[in-house]
């Protein structure tokens, strides 16, 4: 029977640096350099040889990119964190988006049941009218 092989996943490490360094275009002994300095963190197979994903793969061709524009290492570190930061906080800012949807509409259902509940209870101010920094009396 015939196994039908699946391609590796973007995090999986199978590359071998000889082969990410053709992939990328750069010399092995830069790969190496730049997992020391920590740009990028290959896996590593039992005997300590590093394997490299296809999302090593790309985040190396950034890292050439950079340096090729005139970027020091540390300045390519600084770049790529603020990048995961800002991708963190997109994250983060549409799950609470999501939530504040979910809680307005929420409330305007408390609201629609509470008034068809008290129908004879006036409205002292209409909806949206309240300003903070307004004074009422002004």
């Amino acid at each position: 029977m015939a196994r039908n092989p699946r391609p590796p996943g973007p995090t999986t490490p199978v590359y071998v640096i000889s082969v990410a360094a053709e992939l990328t275009g750069l010399h092995p002994q830069t790969l190496r350099q730049y997992d020391r300095v920590g740009l990028v963190s290959p896996g590593r197979t039992g005997g300590g040889g590093r394997r490299y994903s296809l999302q090593d793969i790309e985040m190396l061709r950034v890292v050439a990119e950079l340096t090729a524009a005139g970027i020091g290492l540390e300045g390519v570190r600084r770049i790529l964190a603020l990048e995961n930061q800002v991708a963190a906080l997109r994250s983060r800012n549409a799950e609470l988006m999501v939530q504040a949807r979910e809680l307005r509409a929420a409330l305007d259902q408390a609201l629609s049941a509470l008034s068809e509940h008290r129908p004879n209870l006036p409205v002292l101010r209409p909806r949206g009218t309240i300003h903070p920094f307004e004074h009422p009396l002004r």
